[in-house]
Protein backbone atom coordinates (compact mmCIF):
# COMPACT_ATOMS: atom_id res chain seq x y z
CA UNK A 1 0.00 0.00 0.00
CA UNK A 2 2.95 2.50 0.68
CA UNK A 3 4.28 1.63 -2.42
CA UNK A 4 1.29 2.20 -4.21
CA UNK A 5 0.27 5.91 -2.30
CA UNK A 6 3.95 7.43 -3.29
CA UNK A 7 3.71 6.27 -6.61
CA UNK A 8 0.22 7.82 -7.14
CA UNK A 9 1.24 11.20 -5.25
CA UNK A 10 3.78 11.46 -7.83
CA UNK A 11 1.40 11.12 -10.53
CA UNK A 12 -1.20 13.33 -9.14
CA UNK A 13 1.61 15.94 -8.74
CA UNK A 14 1.83 15.76 -12.30
CA UNK A 15 -1.21 15.90 -13.04
CA UNK A 16 -1.91 18.97 -11.24
CA UNK A 17 1.14 20.42 -12.82
CA UNK A 18 -0.14 19.66 -16.39
CA UNK A 19 -3.82 21.63 -15.22
CA UNK A 20 -1.22 24.78 -15.27
CA UNK A 21 0.69 24.27 -18.57
CA UNK A 22 -0.80 23.84 -20.94
CA UNK A 23 -4.41 22.99 -19.17
CA UNK A 24 -5.12 26.82 -17.69
CA UNK A 25 -3.01 28.42 -20.03
CA UNK A 26 -5.21 27.07 -22.84
CA UNK A 27 -8.15 26.94 -21.29
CA UNK A 28 -7.55 30.84 -20.43
CA UNK A 29 -5.41 31.65 -23.60
CA UNK A 30 -8.26 30.63 -25.83
CA UNK A 31 -10.91 33.03 -23.92
CA UNK A 32 -8.33 35.80 -24.23
CA UNK A 33 -8.52 38.39 -27.21
CA UNK A 34 -5.83 37.80 -30.24
CA UNK A 35 -3.73 40.25 -28.82
CA UNK A 36 -3.56 38.94 -25.44
CA UNK A 37 -3.37 35.01 -25.85
CA UNK A 38 0.56 35.16 -25.78
CA UNK A 39 0.72 37.23 -22.46
CA UNK A 40 -2.47 35.29 -20.86
CA UNK A 41 -0.23 31.92 -21.41
CA UNK A 42 2.87 33.18 -20.06
CA UNK A 43 1.43 34.14 -16.63
CA UNK A 44 0.42 30.77 -16.50
CA UNK A 45 3.69 29.37 -17.05
CA UNK A 46 5.65 32.30 -14.74
CA UNK A 47 3.60 31.47 -12.35
CA UNK A 48 5.02 27.78 -12.34
CA UNK A 49 8.80 29.26 -12.84
CA UNK A 50 8.20 31.46 -9.51
CA UNK A 51 5.75 30.15 -7.36
CA UNK A 52 7.95 26.68 -7.67
CA UNK A 53 10.82 28.35 -6.46
CA UNK A 54 8.94 30.38 -3.51
CA UNK A 55 7.52 27.08 -2.36
CA UNK A 56 10.82 25.56 -2.11
CA UNK A 57 12.81 28.13 -0.04
CA UNK A 58 9.79 28.64 2.32
CA UNK A 59 6.64 28.31 1.41
CA UNK A 60 6.47 24.65 2.36
CA UNK A 61 7.98 25.64 5.65
CA UNK A 62 4.92 28.37 6.37
CA UNK A 63 2.81 25.95 5.26
CA UNK A 64 3.18 22.71 7.32
CA UNK A 65 6.17 23.09 9.83
CA UNK A 66 5.21 22.96 13.14
CA UNK A 67 9.10 23.28 14.60
CA UNK A 68 12.45 24.66 13.49
CA UNK A 69 16.09 23.47 14.23
CA UNK A 70 17.98 25.10 16.66
CA UNK A 71 22.01 26.57 16.16
CA UNK A 72 23.04 23.51 17.50
CA UNK A 73 20.77 20.77 15.77
CA UNK A 74 18.32 20.34 18.27
CA UNK A 75 14.42 20.97 17.62
CA UNK A 76 12.86 24.32 18.39
CA UNK A 77 9.66 25.32 19.84
CA UNK A 78 6.78 24.50 18.45
CA UNK A 79 5.98 27.50 16.61
CA UNK A 80 2.11 29.27 16.98
CA UNK A 81 -0.74 28.53 15.11
CA UNK A 82 -0.72 30.84 11.84
CA UNK A 83 2.54 31.27 10.74
CA UNK A 84 5.45 28.70 10.67
CA UNK A 85 8.21 31.61 11.21
CA UNK A 86 10.13 30.52 7.77
CA UNK A 87 13.16 32.73 9.18
CA UNK A 88 14.23 30.41 11.57
CA UNK A 89 13.72 26.94 9.01
CA UNK A 90 14.64 27.85 5.89
CA UNK A 91 14.02 25.83 3.00
CA UNK A 92 14.04 22.11 2.64
CA UNK A 93 16.90 21.29 4.82
CA UNK A 94 15.22 20.19 7.68
CA UNK A 95 12.59 17.94 5.53
CA UNK A 96 12.65 14.33 5.80
CA UNK A 97 13.70 13.17 2.38
CA UNK A 98 10.81 10.59 2.48
CA UNK A 99 8.06 13.66 2.70
CA UNK A 100 9.68 15.28 -0.88
CA UNK A 101 6.86 13.24 -2.55
CA UNK A 102 3.96 15.64 -0.31
CA UNK A 103 6.04 18.59 -0.79
CA UNK A 104 6.53 18.47 -4.76
CA UNK A 105 2.35 17.57 -4.53
CA UNK A 106 1.65 20.69 -2.86
CA UNK A 107 4.31 22.80 -4.67
CA UNK A 108 1.67 22.21 -7.42
CA UNK A 109 -1.61 23.66 -5.32
CA UNK A 110 0.37 26.70 -4.77
CA UNK A 111 1.13 27.39 -8.29
CA UNK A 112 -2.63 26.75 -9.92
CA UNK A 113 -3.79 28.96 -7.25
CA UNK A 114 -1.71 32.04 -8.28
CA UNK A 115 -2.04 31.21 -12.31
CA UNK A 116 -6.19 31.37 -11.81
CA UNK A 117 -5.98 35.07 -10.54
CA UNK A 118 -4.73 36.09 -14.20
CA UNK A 119 -7.50 35.83 -15.83
CA UNK A 120 -9.16 38.60 -13.86
CA UNK A 121 -6.81 41.00 -15.01
CA UNK A 122 -6.05 39.46 -18.67
CA UNK A 123 -4.87 42.16 -21.32
CA UNK A 124 -3.72 45.38 -18.85
CA UNK A 125 -1.02 44.43 -16.23
CA UNK A 126 2.10 44.72 -16.59
CA UNK A 127 4.09 41.10 -16.61
CA UNK A 128 6.68 42.45 -14.48
CA UNK A 129 4.43 43.59 -12.11
CA UNK A 130 2.99 40.36 -12.18
CA UNK A 131 6.37 38.43 -11.55
CA UNK A 132 6.60 40.64 -8.51
CA UNK A 133 3.17 40.32 -7.28
CA UNK A 134 3.33 36.60 -7.30
CA UNK A 135 5.81 35.73 -4.98
CA UNK A 136 4.58 38.45 -2.34
CA UNK A 137 0.84 36.86 -2.60
CA UNK A 138 1.32 33.54 -2.04
CA UNK A 139 3.87 34.80 0.75
CA UNK A 140 0.89 36.98 2.42
CA UNK A 141 -2.20 34.87 1.36
CA UNK A 142 -1.80 31.46 0.30
CA UNK A 143 0.81 29.90 1.91
CA UNK A 144 -0.96 31.25 5.64
CA UNK A 145 -4.11 30.16 4.69
CA UNK A 146 -2.75 27.09 3.56
CA UNK A 147 -1.12 26.47 7.42
CA UNK A 148 -4.41 27.66 8.84
CA UNK A 149 -6.60 24.70 7.01
CA UNK A 150 -3.97 21.94 6.42
CA UNK A 151 -1.00 22.44 8.34
CA UNK A 152 -2.68 22.41 11.86
CA UNK A 153 -3.28 26.13 12.25
CA UNK A 154 -6.22 27.89 13.21
CA UNK A 155 -9.01 26.29 10.70
CA UNK A 156 -8.29 22.99 10.93
CA UNK A 157 -10.13 22.07 13.69
CA UNK A 158 -7.09 22.00 16.44
CA UNK A 159 -7.83 22.86 20.11
CA UNK A 160 -8.07 26.25 20.70
CA UNK A 161 -8.98 26.98 16.92
CA UNK A 162 -12.27 28.33 15.15
CA UNK A 163 -14.44 25.84 16.00
CA UNK A 164 -14.00 25.73 19.59
CA UNK A 165 -14.30 29.68 19.32
CA UNK A 166 -17.68 29.16 17.68
CA UNK A 167 -18.86 25.99 19.71
CA UNK A 168 -17.97 26.37 23.72
CA UNK A 169 -17.57 22.68 24.97
CA UNK A 170 -17.53 19.33 23.56
CA UNK A 171 -19.29 20.45 20.26
CA UNK A 172 -16.18 22.55 19.10
CA UNK A 173 -14.11 19.06 19.36
CA UNK A 174 -17.07 16.90 17.24
CA UNK A 175 -16.99 19.62 14.22
CA UNK A 176 -13.92 20.64 12.12
CA UNK A 177 -13.99 22.88 8.80
CA UNK A 178 -14.07 20.49 5.40
CA UNK A 179 -11.72 21.45 2.96
CA UNK A 180 -10.42 18.30 1.48
CA UNK A 181 -8.87 19.64 -1.44
CA UNK A 182 -8.92 23.70 -1.62
CA UNK A 183 -12.42 25.31 -1.66
CA UNK A 184 -10.87 27.64 0.86
CA UNK A 185 -7.07 27.69 0.04
CA UNK A 186 -7.53 27.76 -3.58
CA UNK A 187 -10.59 28.83 -4.98
CA UNK A 188 -12.03 31.18 -2.91
CA UNK A 189 -8.69 32.67 -2.16
CA UNK A 190 -8.23 33.20 -5.74
CA UNK A 191 -11.16 34.71 -6.71
CA UNK A 192 -11.41 37.36 -4.10
CA UNK A 193 -7.54 38.14 -5.44
CA UNK A 194 -9.00 37.81 -9.09
CA UNK A 195 -11.74 40.52 -7.68
CA UNK A 196 -9.28 43.09 -5.79
CA UNK A 197 -6.98 43.29 -8.61
CA UNK A 198 -9.47 43.91 -10.95
CA UNK A 199 -11.06 46.71 -8.83
CA UNK A 200 -6.89 48.34 -8.07
CA UNK A 201 -6.17 48.08 -12.13
CA UNK A 202 -9.63 48.99 -13.77
CA UNK A 203 -11.71 48.05 -16.56
CA UNK A 204 -9.78 47.34 -19.88
CA UNK A 205 -10.27 49.83 -22.33
CA UNK A 206 -14.22 49.45 -24.01
CA UNK A 207 -15.04 47.04 -21.33
CA UNK A 208 -18.90 47.42 -22.18
CA UNK A 209 -19.12 48.99 -25.35
CA UNK A 210 -17.37 46.74 -27.73
CA UNK A 211 -16.99 43.12 -27.69
CA UNK A 212 -14.59 41.23 -26.24
CA UNK A 213 -15.49 37.30 -27.50
CA UNK A 214 -13.41 35.04 -26.82
CA UNK A 215 -10.81 34.41 -30.07
CA UNK A 216 -10.64 30.91 -30.12
CA UNK A 217 -12.59 28.34 -28.07
CA UNK A 218 -11.27 25.38 -29.68
CA UNK A 219 -8.39 25.73 -27.05
CA UNK A 220 -10.91 27.33 -24.38
CA UNK A 221 -12.39 23.15 -24.86
CA UNK A 222 -8.96 21.71 -24.98
CA UNK A 223 -7.69 23.47 -21.97
CA UNK A 224 -11.06 22.78 -19.57
CA UNK A 225 -10.61 18.60 -21.33
CA UNK A 226 -7.12 18.57 -19.56
CA UNK A 227 -8.21 20.29 -16.18
CA UNK A 228 -10.65 17.77 -15.91
CA UNK A 229 -8.29 15.45 -16.81
CA UNK A 230 -5.50 16.97 -14.05
CA UNK A 231 -8.45 17.54 -11.45
CA UNK A 232 -8.33 13.67 -10.65
CA UNK A 233 -4.88 14.76 -9.53
CA UNK A 234 -5.98 17.70 -7.59
CA UNK A 235 -9.04 15.69 -5.62
CA UNK A 236 -7.95 12.02 -5.50
CA UNK A 237 -4.36 12.81 -4.80
CA UNK A 238 -5.94 14.64 -1.56
CA UNK A 239 -5.49 11.80 0.32
CA UNK A 240 -7.14 12.35 4.26
CA UNK A 241 -7.03 8.46 5.10
CA UNK A 242 -4.82 6.55 3.99
CA UNK A 243 -6.29 3.56 5.54
CA UNK A 244 -8.85 3.68 3.57
CA UNK A 245 -7.66 4.26 0.67
CA UNK A 246 -8.54 2.38 -1.80
CA UNK A 247 -12.38 3.11 -1.07
CA UNK A 248 -11.81 6.83 -0.28
CA UNK A 249 -9.97 7.83 -3.35
CA UNK A 250 -12.81 5.63 -5.67
CA UNK A 251 -15.35 7.77 -3.79
CA UNK A 252 -13.48 10.98 -4.56
CA UNK A 253 -13.25 9.97 -8.30
CA UNK A 254 -16.78 9.52 -8.78
CA UNK A 255 -17.81 12.60 -6.61
CA UNK A 256 -15.45 14.50 -8.79
CA UNK A 257 -16.94 13.13 -11.81
CA UNK A 258 -20.30 13.22 -11.07
CA UNK A 259 -20.26 17.02 -9.91
CA UNK A 260 -18.63 17.95 -13.02
CA UNK A 261 -21.12 16.25 -15.27
CA UNK A 262 -24.17 17.77 -13.82
CA UNK A 263 -22.53 21.06 -13.03
CA UNK A 264 -22.01 21.25 -17.17
CA UNK A 265 -25.80 20.58 -17.49
CA UNK A 266 -26.85 22.94 -15.12
CA UNK A 267 -24.91 25.76 -17.01
CA UNK A 268 -26.29 24.40 -20.70
CA UNK A 269 -29.54 24.62 -19.09
CA UNK A 270 -29.15 28.41 -17.78
CA UNK A 271 -28.22 29.09 -21.27
CA UNK A 272 -30.54 27.42 -22.87
CA UNK A 273 -33.50 28.99 -20.95
CA UNK A 274 -31.96 32.66 -20.69
CA UNK A 275 -30.45 32.69 -24.10
CA UNK A 276 -31.88 30.07 -26.11
CA UNK A 277 -28.78 28.41 -27.10
CA UNK A 278 -26.00 26.60 -24.93
CA UNK A 279 -22.85 27.23 -25.93
CA UNK A 280 -19.51 25.30 -25.89
CA UNK A 281 -17.73 28.38 -24.17
CA UNK A 282 -21.11 27.32 -21.05
CA UNK A 283 -20.04 23.80 -21.51
CA UNK A 284 -16.55 25.01 -21.02
CA UNK A 285 -16.95 26.99 -17.73
CA UNK A 286 -19.78 24.70 -16.16
CA UNK A 287 -17.13 21.53 -16.44
CA UNK A 288 -14.65 24.56 -14.73
CA UNK A 289 -17.71 25.39 -12.29
CA UNK A 290 -18.35 22.19 -10.55
CA UNK A 291 -14.55 20.58 -10.77
CA UNK A 292 -13.97 24.01 -8.40
CA UNK A 293 -17.37 23.17 -6.47
CA UNK A 294 -16.71 19.66 -5.41
CA UNK A 295 -12.79 20.20 -4.80
CA UNK A 296 -14.02 20.97 -1.03
CA UNK A 297 -16.57 18.53 -0.58
CA UNK A 298 -15.29 15.42 -2.44
CA UNK A 299 -14.20 13.41 0.62
CA UNK A 300 -17.30 14.42 2.23
CA UNK A 301 -20.23 13.49 -0.02
CA UNK A 302 -21.98 10.47 -1.99
CA UNK A 303 -22.84 10.59 -5.52
CA UNK A 304 -26.09 11.69 -5.24
CA UNK A 305 -25.40 14.42 -3.27
CA UNK A 306 -22.20 15.54 -5.56
CA UNK A 307 -24.57 15.75 -8.32
CA UNK A 308 -27.07 17.98 -6.74
CA UNK A 309 -23.65 19.87 -5.41
CA UNK A 310 -22.45 19.78 -9.12
CA UNK A 311 -25.83 21.02 -10.45
CA UNK A 312 -26.51 23.81 -8.34
CA UNK A 313 -23.11 25.25 -8.75
CA UNK A 314 -23.35 25.12 -13.06
CA UNK A 315 -26.38 27.10 -12.67
CA UNK A 316 -25.46 29.73 -10.08
CA UNK A 317 -22.36 30.45 -11.14
CA UNK A 318 -23.93 30.91 -14.98
CA UNK A 319 -25.81 33.53 -13.82
CA UNK A 320 -22.72 34.76 -11.45
CA UNK A 321 -20.85 35.58 -14.59
CA UNK A 322 -22.83 38.39 -15.75
CA UNK A 323 -22.64 40.08 -12.62
CA UNK A 324 -19.77 42.08 -13.83
CA UNK A 325 -21.75 43.97 -16.34
CA UNK A 326 -24.06 44.41 -13.59
CA UNK A 327 -22.13 45.63 -10.83
CA UNK A 328 -19.67 47.62 -13.26
CA UNK A 329 -16.32 45.44 -12.45
CA UNK A 330 -14.41 43.95 -14.93
CA UNK A 331 -13.65 40.41 -14.34
CA UNK A 332 -11.95 39.50 -17.69
CA UNK A 333 -12.46 36.02 -17.83
CA UNK A 334 -14.81 34.81 -15.12
CA UNK A 335 -12.31 34.29 -12.26
CA UNK A 336 -14.91 35.77 -10.03
CA UNK A 337 -17.89 33.85 -11.78
CA UNK A 338 -16.64 30.59 -11.68
CA UNK A 339 -13.94 30.26 -8.56
CA UNK A 340 -15.03 32.32 -6.24
CA UNK A 341 -18.83 31.57 -6.52
CA UNK A 342 -18.38 27.73 -7.36
CA UNK A 343 -15.59 27.96 -4.70
CA UNK A 344 -18.97 29.38 -2.05
CA UNK A 345 -21.20 26.59 -3.11
CA UNK A 346 -18.62 23.94 -2.46
CA UNK A 347 -17.48 25.07 0.99
CA UNK A 348 -20.96 25.88 2.37
CA UNK A 349 -22.80 23.36 0.27
CA UNK A 350 -21.12 20.24 2.23
CA UNK A 351 -22.58 21.89 5.21
CA UNK A 352 -26.14 21.02 3.73
CA UNK A 353 -25.08 17.62 2.00
CA UNK A 354 -22.25 16.40 4.32
CA UNK A 355 -22.61 12.57 4.40
CA UNK A 356 -22.87 10.23 7.54
CA UNK A 357 -25.59 12.82 8.89
CA UNK A 358 -22.83 15.45 8.85
CA UNK A 359 -24.58 17.93 6.90
CA UNK A 360 -28.13 20.36 7.57
CA UNK A 361 -30.31 18.03 4.64
CA UNK A 362 -28.41 14.86 5.92
CA UNK A 363 -29.78 14.84 9.79
CA UNK A 364 -26.62 16.47 11.12
CA UNK A 365 -27.90 19.92 12.26
CA UNK A 366 -26.86 23.65 11.43
CA UNK A 367 -23.31 23.01 13.07
CA UNK A 368 -21.55 21.82 10.27
CA UNK A 369 -23.32 24.59 7.94
CA UNK A 370 -21.93 27.42 10.56
CA UNK A 371 -18.99 26.45 10.62
CA UNK A 372 -18.19 26.13 6.75
CA UNK A 373 -19.90 29.58 6.37
CA UNK A 374 -17.39 31.33 9.05
CA UNK A 375 -14.35 29.72 7.51
CA UNK A 376 -15.81 30.66 3.83
CA UNK A 377 -16.03 34.22 5.35
CA UNK A 378 -12.61 34.25 6.95
CA UNK A 379 -10.74 33.09 3.92
CA UNK A 380 -12.79 36.12 1.85
CA UNK A 381 -11.69 38.86 4.74
CA UNK A 382 -7.85 37.54 4.69
CA UNK A 383 -7.56 36.96 0.59
CA UNK A 384 -9.23 40.24 0.35
CA UNK A 385 -6.57 41.92 2.48
CA UNK A 386 -3.54 40.68 1.56
CA UNK A 387 -4.47 41.63 -1.91
CA UNK A 388 -5.18 44.62 -1.24
CA UNK A 389 -1.88 45.37 0.58
CA UNK A 390 0.05 43.91 -1.99
CA UNK A 391 -1.64 45.58 -5.39
CA UNK A 392 -1.54 49.07 -3.82
CA UNK A 393 2.03 48.48 -2.99
CA UNK A 394 2.99 47.48 -6.69
CA UNK A 395 0.70 49.97 -7.92
CA UNK A 396 2.40 52.82 -6.28
CA UNK A 397 5.47 51.77 -6.88
CA UNK A 398 6.23 49.77 -9.98
CA UNK A 399 2.68 50.15 -11.73
CA UNK A 400 0.21 47.56 -12.33
CA UNK A 401 -1.06 49.00 -15.43
CA UNK A 402 0.32 49.45 -19.10
CA UNK A 403 -0.32 52.57 -20.98
CA UNK A 404 -3.31 53.28 -22.50
CA UNK A 405 -1.50 53.45 -25.87
CA UNK A 406 0.42 49.81 -24.88
CA UNK A 407 -3.31 48.25 -24.18
CA UNK A 408 -4.47 49.04 -27.39
CA UNK A 409 -1.54 47.94 -29.51
CA UNK A 410 -1.95 45.24 -27.98
CA UNK A 411 -0.11 43.41 -24.84
CA UNK A 412 1.65 40.65 -26.57
CA UNK A 413 3.92 43.02 -28.47
CA UNK A 414 4.58 45.45 -25.91
CA UNK A 415 5.43 42.77 -23.24
CA UNK A 416 7.08 40.06 -25.02
CA UNK A 417 7.61 41.39 -28.98
CA UNK A 418 5.59 38.39 -30.19
CA UNK A 419 2.08 37.61 -32.34
CA UNK A 420 0.10 34.36 -31.50
CA UNK A 421 -0.86 34.21 -35.43
CA UNK A 422 1.68 35.91 -37.43
CA UNK A 423 0.05 34.49 -40.67
CA UNK A 424 1.25 36.68 -43.41
CA UNK A 425 4.89 37.22 -43.44
CA UNK A 426 5.86 33.62 -44.15
CA UNK A 427 8.33 33.32 -41.12
CA UNK A 428 8.72 33.69 -36.93
CA UNK A 429 6.35 35.50 -34.68
CA UNK A 430 9.09 37.71 -33.24
CA UNK A 431 9.07 40.92 -33.39
CA UNK A 432 12.79 41.97 -34.95
CA UNK A 433 12.56 45.88 -35.53
CA UNK A 434 11.16 48.93 -34.75
CA UNK A 435 8.64 49.85 -36.76
CA UNK A 436 8.91 53.44 -38.12
CA UNK A 437 5.25 55.73 -37.53
CA UNK A 438 4.67 55.87 -41.18
CA UNK A 439 5.01 51.95 -41.65
CA UNK A 440 2.86 51.34 -37.89
CA UNK A 441 -0.17 53.42 -39.46
CA UNK A 442 -0.01 51.77 -42.78
CA UNK A 443 0.22 48.58 -41.01
CA UNK A 444 -2.38 49.37 -38.40
CA UNK A 445 -5.02 50.75 -41.53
Amino acid sequence: METGYYTWMLVSASLVLLMTAPGLALFYGGMSRTKSVLNMMMMSFSAIGVVGIVYALWGWSMTYSTTYLTADGEAGKEIGKLFSNPFKQFGLETTDPSNYVFVAFQLTFAVITAALISGAIADRMKFSAWLVFLPIWVTLSYFPLAHMVWGGGFLSGVEGGLADLIFSGPEGAEVAPIDYAGGTVVHINAGVAGLVLALLIGKRLGFGKEPMKPHNLTLTMIGAGLLWFGWFGFNVGSIVNLDAYTTETALVWLNTTLATCAAMMGWLLVEKIRDGKGTSLGAASGVVAGLVAITPACGNLVPWSSMVLGLVAGGLCALAVGLKYKLGYDDSLDVVGVHLVGGLVGTIGVGFLASNEGGLLTGGGAKQLVIQVVVALFAIVWSGVATLVVGLAIKYTLGLRLDPEDEVEGIDFVEHGESAYDLGTGGGARRTSVLSSSTASEVSA
